[in-house]
């Protein structure tokens, strides 16, 4: 427990640089609380998530990993916003993987999403076991964000850096 407060701490600090989880069928319950946007924004463990990592089809995958805390995170999303509307009648998906607390979806993901009307597909990634799954996304990743996978088919490009819509429009359509 003290190794994986150790890494958040360290991922938050390092940061910036810088699930849907299985249950009983006995622990379902319905609240009728639950906010409707949360229906909108997943949240996946990393091996649910690593489909949306690696499909081979004739699609250009923009996959950003952000979070509200991140400034630079939260500079570069327009890009990512741009970049989804100027290819919306193309083959090219953005994804945009929060890295928040499961906790903040509601108070912080959420209200921030609503806010600056972002259309891009959100999921939240719940795994905390990053020492695992930082390097299945790229072995050259060190754990800092922002971090961006753009790939089609077997072709795989990451970058740990912040985007301008340009930078990324170019780099987009070298994999095209």
């Amino acid at each position: 427990m003290k190794n994986i407060f150790l890494l958040m701490v360290l991922v938050v600090l390092q940061s910036c640089h810088e699930g849907k989880k299985e249950v009983s069928s006995e622990a379902i319950h319905v609240d009728e609380t639950v906010n409707p946007s949360e229906e909108k924004i997943p949240s996946y463990n990393f091996d649910e998530l690593e489909p949306l990592l690696n499909r081979k089809d004739d699609t250009t995958y923009v996959v950003n990993f952000w979070a509200t805390w991140c400034k630079p995170c939260i500079e570069e999303l327009p890009a990512f916003e741009q970049l989804n509307e100027t290819y919306a009648d193309q083959k090219v998906k953005v994804i945009l993987v929060s890295l928040d607390f499961p906790e903040k979806l509601t108070s912080q993901v959420i209200p921030f999403i609503e806010k600056n009307n972002i259309q891009s597909e959100v999921v939240l990634l719940d795994d905390t076991n990053a020492n695992r799954w930082i390097p299945k996304v790229s072995e050259t990743w060190s754990g800092a964000i922002p971090a961006t996978l753009i790939y089609k088919n077997n072709e795989r490009k990451f970058y740990e850096q912040s985007f301008s819509f340009e930078t990324l429009e170019t780099e987009v359509k070298s994999i095209l």
